[in-house]
């Protein structure tokens, strides 16, 4: 057994030690200290020193956690900027009416949630009044700061625009019931209330992940002098709960490495999560601040409120100090709910200096500090800390500010762990809080137990004090803001056209055509350095190399190294005023990069044209919250699926093979989702977007909305792009002939041949016109090809006309115009699972049947794959001639000879 008190091998025995005498001097005093005074004395001590170390600008590793104690001490405390007295009864009057207008609601069912904005009032309402940069802020015009409020608080913010006279009583009144039009949804929806709410925060650590790539954003505008954005600060409200999802601290070391300190995490530690303690046997707000220092952040901690400095005076031995380091938090919150005997006993009693410290203390004393006082729920506090982190320089800061959750909603709500779940106060339980909140509410105003809204009066010195706040900040916050921004002029036709001859005999995969449209268009004079590409780290995989050299990788630090390839033609170029977003491996990251692009518009008054490039199968299965969360905040912008579909990539494997990412974009009623098959359909398909999302949409068209293309890495020779009317509506309704059994000069034998119409998108298409060949030279059969680059856009124009004859009005699904009077059966082929085009078989009138790549993805060649999977030109032709021969066109021995011939 290795002896405890015997000196170990060190990391520094390998460092010269110009004067071993004097190391051994401090380190025999260390011991001096620790023998005469204690281990807590001589603790006390080292922790002096490094402070004093760190204040002279000595380098030394940091510690990862300080004492459970306040970080800014109350001598330290700045002097509040206004009224504490006012801002006490306007916080008062909205923790009133959060709870009523859901205690309101309830009668509906609807739900809503009480506890959180009660535990985080002074968190927000301290922001409101002193810290939050509204839009038409003369630091930030048009930006102010970005504020991620916490899902679960949202009454908090509603009651705080009904006192501000933004909402009314009917409004409050139609809390999550949207159904009529003049609801307030749940939580913060910008597609729900668009003239409110920024920023979806509610599926939970989505909102720390956002923040964070949206102070970085912030920095690239500046950077690249699309606009100076240098002082909007993002505030980001977060539970401690919360910071239990992996994306909550997915990017942590990215704001750190990049000095983002323009950003700040709030953390309201109730301590409590949905269903009890975060940490029941640990201490959340250490382990918290341990990884935050780790990570390169300013902490802040905001513990204790003013009722602990007498106790922390008293504590002339360090007992207090070393007592709350040991409790747990599942204890701290049974002391909020037992009384002061209990918390004699359990707490001082210890310690033998703590049952000397208490003897001191009165019952009322102890109960003031266990029950009420929290750093979270004094306004000094808060502002303190906010004062702190907005003039800290040189990185992030997180504020861990301790709260109670439920507080002042009384002891049925205060602390409990079923609160979360609590929907409503008894009548009772509201003139206790109406009392303790000393508001001017009569028992007369509860009419037939319904609780009352209270407001001051419009003209009352509350109201006006608060406008008059915000006024100094910019107007009224959270707001979300649209100015109308002038169509972007549409580049240059050239860019588009020059895919419309095809390739020749040149092979081209739809990835590298997407990749040199976006090549052309970022040079446009007008629209080009509006572009965002953004990129997990697999540029070269994506054929985007090319554009290191010429658009530049973007870093704060610029580039403070000569890159290992600066002698080659395409080089890793890194500036400050980058425009390629090259993230890592981060898909979470990349995704956040572009709802924070996408958003532009309305976040700063600036259009900027992201669109992120990612292998197919880490896209939509990963991220699809996010991408949920991209159409609530009404993003913009273009998303592409590459190296997509299930067959394409040779030896990738399993999990790599991507045959499902349509049907889950198919489920987002903001994704416009493209599975094109040439070069030119991806070009029209982008310049249609460009003309919908960012220049003139037409009537009825919702530029809210998202395109999302799938692209391949199959080098194949690209076609012409046909020259039939219409051809470019059928791209991007989804779907047009490409050619006739006729038109592709096949030759069919016998006369009155049966006929087909195949069905292909993206790269089956290629299989597909093989397998028109082979019918046609084989067996006979004539088919007409067609390339359906949009199942989904097929579907939903359907859906759109079966909605209109339900209201009595004549309409006829695009695809079904489409195929009118096509002769013979229809087969439908991709590279994705059958369900992506069966999505349109109801709306068919012909017969109908599909092939697709359903199962999991394995390794082998691409042909190899496509005959595993049954989707290869012989399978098609195999499955042409089953639907044939039900029909009694072809003979049923035609089938069982294909096989044989085929080896299926």
């Amino acid at each position: 057994m290795t002896d405890p008190t015997a000196i170990q091998p060190s990391e520094l025995d390998q460092l010269p030690d110009r004067d071993p005498e004097e190391t051994a001097e401090w380190q025999a005093s260390l011991d001096a200290v620790t023998e005469a005074a204690g281990p807590h004395r001589a603790a006390y001590l080292m922790r002096r020193t490094l402070e004093r170390a760190e204040g002279n600008g000595l380098a030394l590793p940091k510690l990862l956690e300080t004492d459970y104690v306040n970080t800014i001490p109350t001598a330290a405390e700045p002097t509040v900027d206004g009224d504490e007295e006012m801002e006490r009864r306007i916080t008062a009057w909205n923790r009133w009416n959060a709870a009523a207008m859901v205690t309101r609601g309830a009668k509906h069912g609807v739900g809503g949630h009480i506890a959180t904005f009660a535990s985080a009032a002074w968190l927000y309402e301290t922001g409101f009044n002193h810290f939050f940069k509204g839009k038409e802020s003369q630091e930030a015009p048009g930006s102010g700061d970005q504020l991620y409020i916490q899902g679960h608080a949202s009454p908090g913010i509603y009651a705080r625009a009904f006192l501000d006279g933004r909402l009314t009583e009917a409004h409050l009144d139609n809390f999550r019931q949207e159904a009529g039009g003049n609801g307030l949804p749940s939580y913060p929806h910008p597609r729900r209330l668009p003239w409110l709410w920024e920023f979806p925060t509610v599926s939970m650590g989505l909102g720390p992940l956002s923040a964070i790539y949206q102070a970085r954003f912030n920095r690239y505008l500046t950077n690249r002098d699309i606009k100076d954005v240098s002082a909007s600060h993002v505030w980001a409200f977060l539970g401690d709960g919360e910071m239990d999802e992996p994306e909550s601290t997915a990017a942590l070391a990215l704001a750190s490495r990049e000095g983002l300190d323009n950003l700040t995490f709030v953390i309201n530690c109730n301590l409590q999560r949905l269903d009890g303690p975060v940490r029941a046997n640990f201490k959340i707000v250490q382990e918290l601040e341990a990884q935050f220092r780790g990570a390169g952040w300013n902490v802040i901690k905001s513990l204790w409120g003013n009722a602990w400095d007498e106790l922390f005076r008293l504590d002339t031995t360090g007992a207090l100090v070393r007592r709350l380091r040991q409790v747990p938090d599942a204890q701290v919150q049974t002391y909020q709910t037992r009384d002061a005997a209990y918390i004699r006993q359990d707490f001082f009693g210890s310690d033998p200096a703590l049952v000397e410290l208490a003897k001191l203390l009165s019952d009322d004393k102890i109960l003031e500090c266990f029950h009420l006082s929290r750093g979270g729920h004094e306004a000094r506090k808060v502002y303190a800390a906010y004062k702190a982190a907005v003039e800290h320089k040189g990185a992030p800061t997180v504020i861990l500010a301790q709260t109670v959750k439920g507080h002042t909603l009384g002891t049925g709500f205060a602390s409990k762990n079923a609160n979360h779940q609590m929907k409503k106060l008894s009548t009772d339980e509201f003139k206790q809080m109406r009392d303790l909140l000393e508001l001017p509410i009569k028992d007369s105003d509860f009419v037939d137990g319904v609780v009352p809204y209270g407001h001051p009066g419009a003209d009352s010195p509350e109201v006006r004090y608060l406008q008059e706040r915000r006024a100094a900040l910019g107007g009224p916050a959270p707001a979300r803001r649209t100015q109308p921004l002038a169509p972007l002029p549409a580049p240059a036709d050239k860019a588009f056209a020059a895919f419309d001859k095809g390739s020749g005999s040149q092979n081209v995969a739809t990835t590298m055509a997407f990749v040199r449209l976006v090549k052309d268009l970022v040079r446009d004079k007008t629209s080009g350095k509006r572009w965002v590409p953004i990129v997990p780290d697999e540029a070269r995989t994506f054929g985007m190399e090319s554009l290191f050299p010429s658009l530049g990788i973007y870093s704060p630090k610029g580039q403070t190294y000569e890159p290992v390839d600066r002698d080659q033609l395409m080089y890793y170029k890194e500036a400050k005023d980058g425009q390629i977003l090259n993230e890592g491996i981060t898909e979470a990251g990349s995704m956040a990069d572009f709802i924070a692009a996408s958003t532009a518009y309305s976040t700063h008054g600036e259009t900027m044209i992201p669109f992120y490039i990612f292998y197919s199968m880490f896209g939509w299965q990963r991220t699809a919250d996010q991408m949920w969360q991209l159409g609530d905040q009404l993003g913009r912008g273009f998303l592409v699926g590459a190296t997509a579909g299930r067959t394409t990539l040779t030896g990738e494997g399993l999990q790599h093979a991507d045959g499902h990412s349509p049907v889950i974009a198919a489920t987002n009623p903001a994704a416009l989702s493209y599975d094109p098959a040439f070069a030119y359909e991806v070009a029209t398909i982008v310049k249609d977007g460009l003309r919908r999302m960012y220049g003139e949409a037409a009537p009825g068209e919702d530029q809210n909305v998202f395109y999302y293309l799938t692209v391949y890495n199959e080098p194949i020779p690209q076609p012409a792009k046909p020259s039939a009317a219409g051809v470019d509506e059928g791209i991007v309704k989804g779907l047009y002939r490409f050619n006739t059994a006729e038109s592709a000069g096949v030759q069919v034998n016998a006369a009155n041949a049966a006929r087909i119409q195949l069905l292909g998108s993206g790269t089956a298409i290629h299989w597909v016109l093989d397998a028109q060949k082979l019918l046609a030279e084989e067996w006979g059969v004539a088919a007409d090809v067609w390339s359906a680059t949009s199942w989904t856009e097929l579907r939903r124009d359907a859906l759109e006309a079966d909605a209109a004859l339900l209201r009595g009005e004549e309409r006829v699904p695009f695809l079904r115009q489409a195929l009118q009077g096509a002769p013979g059966p229809v087969l439908a082929v991709s590279d994705y699972m059958r369900q992506v085009p069966d999505q349109i078989a109801q709306w068919v009138e012909q017969d109908y049947s599909s092939l697709g790549a359903d199962g999991f993805g394995l390794s082998d060649t691409r042909a190899a794959a496509r005959r595993h999977f049954g989707v290869d030109a012989e399978s098609i032709v195999v499955a042409a001639l089953a639907q044939l021969a039900r029909r009694g066109e072809v003979p049923a021995s035609a089938v069982k000879e294909a096989r044989a011939k085929y080896g299926l």
